[in-house]
């Protein structure tokens, strides 16, 4: 049975700011440590899945330039989807039909998310998302890919925040809450070692359960809604990218005959419209 896993960073165990979860640089000083709890967390997944009878997992490392897990320390017999290249699937590269199950570890809740940590969906120059018309993040996101082929989502490990997103979505689904928010850059976070215990309990039951769980797939043709943060953003999007349907100074709207299709298009404007924060310069 083979098992897929896409992890990010801002929901992992004790991480509660951008200083730990960024990239190898001086603005970012506790990098290193966020790695290593990173790479903790995702093990911790991996046990749980291979309690339950995996015989092979493969991890995507999803946050920033994917290249943050420590792959000397992943659990042996893991493989690694490392850095960036030509996928079309986002942080949910590499995912096929033969995959029985998926879990999303580390994730976050959605931009506009009170007492999310470090909520936000995709990059800070989206405001806010839609997916036919429903809120959405990046757990949705994952989700809908997952459901491109047939893969359930089964587990995930988050703040609370995160948690309760995902199981609005995904009935059934098992949670691990590492931390509770208490401001968007504040938590109460639990013990490593009983996050760790909670996030293999939460894969191994995800795991187990699989088969009796459906996969989650948004309804053709899709419609996915882009609120930027500034117009000069949207400027850049609508201007640039065909298909893009303008709505208003800040929004956006990709419209597609499938998700799939829906799901790249909207990277495509995550990717241009950061360019145009720089348009006035």
């Amino acid at each position: 049975m083979k098992v897929y896993i896409s992890a990010d960073i801002e929901g992992i165990s004790g991480l509660v700011s951008w200083s730990q979860c960024g990239r190898p640089d001086g603005q970012h000083y506790d990098y290193s440590w966020a790695r290593e709890r990173m790479t903790a967390d995702v093990n911790a997944a991996i046990r749980g899945a291979l309690r339950a009878g995996a015989t092979e997992v493969v991890v995507k490392d999803s946050h920033g330039n994917s290249k943050n897990l420590l792959a000397d320390r992943l659990e042996k017999g893991t493989q690694l989807i490392s850095g960036h290249g030509a996928s079309t699937q986002g942080m949910m590269a590499g995912i096929d039909r033969t995959f029985a199950a998926a879990m999303l570890i580390g994730y976050h809740a959605m931009a506009g998310t009170q007492g999310g940590v470090m909520e936000h969906t995709i990059t800070g120059f989206v405001h806010r998302m839609k997916i036919n018309g429903q809120p959405a993040g990046e757990i949705a996101l994952s989700t809908g890919v997952a459901g491109c082929y047939d893969v359930p989502v089964v587990a995930i490990s988050s703040d609370s925040a995160g948690c309760s997103e995902a199981k609005a979505l995904l009935p059934g689904i098992q949670t691990a809450a590492v931390k509770t928010g208490l401001g968007r850059y504040m938590a109460q976070c639990l013990h490593p070692d009983e996050a760790l215990a909670l996030i293999e309990d939460a894969a191994f039951e995800g795991v187990n359960s699989a088969s009796s769980l459906d996969p989650w797939l948004p309804d053709s043709p899709t419609t996915i809604s882009i609120e930027l943060n500034r117009s000069e953003e949207a400027d850049l999007v609508a201007a640039r990218l065909p298909g893009v349907v303008r709505v208003d100074a800040y929004t956006v709207e990709v419209n597609a005959d499938s998700y799939a299709q829906a799901h790249q298009m909207a990277w495509a404007v995550f990717a241009l419209g950061s360019l145009g924060q720089k348009s006035g310069d």
